[in-house]
């Protein structure tokens, strides 16, 4: 039987000021979307609320876009799975064999209270598979708790979207909290490349994450290489 992937994405369209959109990073969902293809692998996406994933309208100028977000821009099939995200509801964990957590600022908002990813992720890592994220994707993992009550991030190596970056990105202003900060209040092992914006992905066991956008292909093929 084919691995099958569950990519979750954002509902949310914009900051806390309506006037300022963001959304999906599409490159994250792309690069993985591609190399998981090329496997052979079943994919599917998903959203805390089910329906349309708006995108982040700064990852769709250059130098940002690239040929594999091109691609999927142009592709009608394609962009028509990011307009009917399934819900967690419609989900049966048990058909999955990892799940990724995309990114973009968006994610901040809706990720990390939705108990139905949470139920998704917990059921996903604790039969064997694979939890996986890429930027602010592991805002996903913040409050997951296995069956034991335990958070799923205590005591691992993880990444993620920077606290620097987003200073450098000069979007700090604009962020609900401070991802970084509280992956490490929750026991977090956090690590970040020397440099930022630059790929950096890590594996603890079965949970893989990435740093930035730039680390979404590294981040699949270590999920492929677990898989």
């Amino acid at each position: 039987m084919n691995k099958r992937i569950l990519h979750v994405v954002s509902n949310v369209a914009h900051y806390a000021d309506p006037s300022e959109p963001t959304g999906l990073w599409l490159s994250e969902l792309t690069h993985a979307y591609d190399i998981f293809a090329a496997k052979g692998y079943e994919q599917r996406l998903v959203s805390p609320k089910g329906g349309v994933s708006p995108l982040e309208p700064r990852a769709l100028k250059w130098p940002l876009l690239d040929a594999s977000a091109k691609a999927w821009l142009a592709d009608k099939n394609r962009m028509a799975l990011l307009s009917s995200t399934a819900r967690p509801e419609d989900i049966d964990p048990a058909g999955y064999d990892a799940v990724y957590f995309t990114g973009g600022h968006a994610v901040m908002w809706d990720f990390p209270d939705s108990e139905g990813l949470q139920k998704i992720t917990r059921s996903i890592y604790e039969r064997g598979g694979i939890v996986s994220s890429v930027c602010h994707g592991y805002c996903g993992l913040l409050n997951t708790k296995l069956s034991d009550g335990t958070l799923l991030v205590a005591g691992k190596k993880l990444t993620g979207f920077s606290w620097r970056e987003e200073i450098l990105a000069g979007v700090a202003r604009k962020m609900p909290y401070n991802a970084e900060e509280e992956m490490k209040r929750r026991g977090a092992l956090y690590e970040k490349a020397f440099l930022p914006f630059v790929s950096y992905a890590v594996a603890d066991g079965r949970l893989v994450t990435g740093q930035n956008p730039w680390s979404a292909k590294a981040t699949a093929e270590k999920v492929a290489a677990l898989l």
